[in-house]
């Protein structure tokens, strides 16, 4: 049987703005850190429900800001469009990208 790739995802609103948190449900935690470069995967900020693909994308397709970390978030971010992968940082080995829409 195969699994369906799980994401956490988190909706933040802010009047306008709705920025989106995706990543990789076995990064959720993580402390990745690679020289000067840090980020902490924090459950507050990225744990909100999980989902499938199709969960994600529409998120994506409502936001003004997201926030990705995991290979399969940002690939599937570089699939549907909505991140270049020459805009991609590694840190520690893992993914991350970020977007805005300018309003």
């Amino acid at each position: 049987m195969v699994r369906t790739a799980v994401f956490c995802i988190k909706n933040h609103v802010s009047g306008r703005e709705r920025l989106v948190a995706v990543c990789d449900e076995e990064v959720l935690g993580r402390k990745l850190e690679q020289g000067k470069l840090r980020l902490h995967v924090v459950p507050d900020f990225y744990d909100g429900m999980r989902g499938d693909e199709e969960a994600v994308q529409n998120y994506l397709q409502g936001c003004t800001v997201a926030n990705l970390v995991g290979k399969r978030a940002v690939d599937l971010a570089i699939r549907l469009g909505f991140v270049s992968k020459d805009h991609v940082l590694t840190i520690d080995g893992v993914p991350h990208a970020q977007w805005a829409l300018l309003l």
